[in-house]
């Protein structure tokens, strides 16, 4: 790389910074309704009970201990709640810019400047600068987290990989939207069984400082199971397949909430093994036949990871609009890998995404939303990701099969009998 070059892409990047950051700045002043109903009473009930101390008891709040402990921090420091929990989101951002630029230039080391347009797209995607410049949500915490595991499997580091996944549980449960890939990872041998002790091991780690402040450790370990049980639509507000449902307020959605969580489990299930099976049929077009995971070329780990991340929240009852956030990254992610294929599966995201989230906090604009459409698009987006996922786990034409040992094994000096 030549002066003139270096000084070109780092002048690039601190255009993108700059800009990135200047759209998040001119939304820091709202107050969105989760600002105002959740995240400033959290932020207040912890100021007055002594920030840190207050963590005792953390049943003021529905979230795990994690991104408490980062609110109970703002409360020591000379800024407001408003700007100090938006600016967590912000930075969380530029982390998942960091990880999507690590990923693309892997993937792409002769297209040096797609990397640089795909931290651009992420940095800039209008559901990425609402989440955290207007409504100062947390998604990106858990995002980056999860994005940056899949950086660390493509590096062959799955011990990292699986205690950044487990970092990304502790901080919300939407992470759990992942596992299916992870289950791939595994059961291809990408990553040892054992690694998975790291999840749990970090997501217990994280509750030990509550802990030790007095907090009740059974509420920690159950957060999680008294979230679900919080919304009873099944849809709220997410372009998920129940969007296509019409149900009266006030039904009774039980049962067919518990359904769809299994036929949900159903095809999770049944798309995983069927990526398993192509994946096993297919190792010998990749590094060596004999490695049961040769087959996983980075390409396709980030085409399943994308796949997971889209697809188990659209199939889920219960979804709100922001749970696509990874799904909105890894597509992005996903199309520069395969610009060709899927340039157009992050825009039909993006569509999506973003009519949901104006149907959710935009008055005016709620009228002329349609939900189904959404949800349309958003089948669209998935059906072309998964079969793009499936043509690119094919194996290839012409490809050796896997050796198979022989069932009666011929000696050199005995001629094969007919």
């Amino acid at each position: 790389m030549t002066t003139h070059d270096r000084t070109v892409r780092v002048l690039a990047l601190y255009t993108l910074v700059a800009t990135a950051l200047a759209a998040r700045v001119f939304l820091l002043p709202e107050e969105s309704g989760d600002y105002v109903t959740f995240l400033d009473p959290w932020y207040r009930h912890l100021e007055s009970h002594g920030g840190f101390a207050a963590l005792a008891d953390p049943g003021f709040s529905d979230y795990n201990v994690p991104y408490l402990y980062l609110l109970a921090g703002l409360t020591h420091l000379p800024v407001s709640a408003l700007a100090g929990i938006k600016w967590i989101s912000i930075l969380s951002d530029l982390g998942l810019a960091y990880y999507t630029f690590r990923i693309v230039a892997r993937l792409r080391p002769a297209s040096p400047w797609a990397a640089y347009g795909a931290a651009a797209a992420v940095l800039l995607l209008p559901t990425v600068v609402t989440n955290s410049g207007w409504w100062g949500q947390c998604d990106g915490v858990y995002a980056v987290f999860l994005v940056g595991g899949v950086h660390h499997l493509l590096g062959r580091r799955p011990w990292w990989a699986c205690a950044f996944f487990g970092i990304a549980l502790a901080v919300k449960f939407q992470a759990v939207f992942l596992f299916p890939f992870l289950l791939v990872m595994v059961v291809l041998g990408r990553v040892p069984w054992r690694s998975l002790l790291a999840i749990p091991a970090v997501y217990v780690a994280l509750d030990v400082p509550a802990l030790l402040l007095g907090a009740d450790p059974w509420p920690l370990l159950t957060v999680y199971a008294r979230q679900t049980g919080t919304y009873h639509q099944l849809s709220v507000n997410a372009p998920s397949v129940y969007a296509f449902a019409s149900v009266p307020d006030g039904t009774d959605t039980d049962g067919v909430r518990t359904a769809g969580v299994l036929v949900a489990g159903v095809l999770v299930v049944l798309l995983t093994g069927l990526a398993i099976r192509s994946l096993r049929r297919g190792r010998s077009g990749a590094g060596d036949p004999g490695v049961l995971g040769a087959g996983l070329t980075d390409t396709r780990v980030v085409l399943l990871a994308a796949c997971s991340a889209l697809f188990v929240p659209y199939v889920l009852p219960s979804m709100h609009e922001r749970y696509f956030y990874a799904a909105e990254v890894l597509t992005v992610v996903a199309a520069f890998a395969l610009p060709r294929r899927l340039w157009y599966v992050p825009v039909l995201v993006q569509l999506a995404s973003c009519g949901s989230y104006l149907k959710c906090n935009s008055a005016e604009l709620a009228a002329y939303m349609s939900l189904p459409a959404f949800a349309a698009l958003m089948l669209l987006a998935s059906l072309a990701l998964l079969r793009t996922t499936a043509r690119e786990l094919r194996p290839a034409p012409g490809a050796p099969a896997p050796a198979r040992a022989p069932l009666v094994s011929p000696t050199a000096a005995e001629p094969a009998r007919t």
